[in-house]
């Protein structure tokens, strides 16, 4: 697939360091990414940063939240649990008939070391509710720190993808392959209170064994990466 046929791909929250990390990764594979924030001049200064790093060939702009979401063949959401809900409603017309690949866990400051579920289960099935069945929600990234991302190499962690359909499952594990990373399909959306309670889980470990990016690695089946 040549650069003209791959999707465009807008990060919401992408100023933040995880959505810094995978546009990196995604423009260093060809993609056009799309930089959304409340505050056009922020989205912009980190497509610049982003842009210095990767080089002038990259394709990476920024824009206001809406627009960003408006340009974009799958939307990635990576702001945190508390903007959650609020951003998804701002985008609900918006993103009718895209895919929605959440990045967001639930994270109840100060006891972020303790997995704390939403009503809806997850949050991935709380987007759902929000947003109907004309939008395809996959989860997937929880688990992988920033420090990963950034990193010019292959980091030794897995990513785990729920989500609405098989088919919204198997295109995001196509750009997490993109991203340089090793995906496994986990199944129906309803899964995804698993996914999202392991990052708890690792930050725990993270705290209890002084590292900053404690992962997980599926093992016992045969891998493609």
């Amino acid at each position: 697939m040549d650069n003209a046929t791959l999707p465009t791909l807008a990060i919401i929250g992408g100023t933040g360091k995880e959505g810094k990390g995978l546009a990196y990764r995604w423009a260093k594979a060809g993609y056009r990414v799309v930089i959304g924030s409340r505050t056009p001049e922020k989205a912009a200064q980190a497509a610049a940063e982003l842009r210095e790093r990767t080089g002038p060939q990259a394709r990476i702009e920024g824009a206001e939240n809406q627009s960003a979401a408006a340009q974009a063949d799958v939307v990635v959401l990576t702001v945190p649990y508390a903007a959650h809900r609020q951003t998804l409603e701002s985008l609900k017309e918006v993103l009718q008939g895209k895919l929605l690949i959440d990045v967001t866990v639930p994270l109840v400051p100060p006891k972020v070391t303790q997995v704390q579920m939403p009503p809806a289960g997850s949050v991935a099935q709380e987007a759902l509710e929000i947003l109907g069945e004309g939008v395809e929600i996959c989860d997937a990234f929880q688990n992988i720190s920033y420090e990963h991302l950034i990193e010019d190499r292959d980091p030794d962690c897995d990513v785990l993808v729920t989500g609405t359909s098989k088919k919204a499952r198997q295109e995001t594990l196509r750009l997490v392959e993109a991203a340089g990373l090793t995906g496994w399909d986990a199944g129906p959306i309803q899964n995804s209170v698993v996914v999202e309670g392991l990052t708890s889980l690792l930050i725990y470990i993270n705290k209890q064994y002084g590292s900053t990016h404690a992962g997980i690695r599926i093992t016992g089946v045969p891998r493609t990466r």
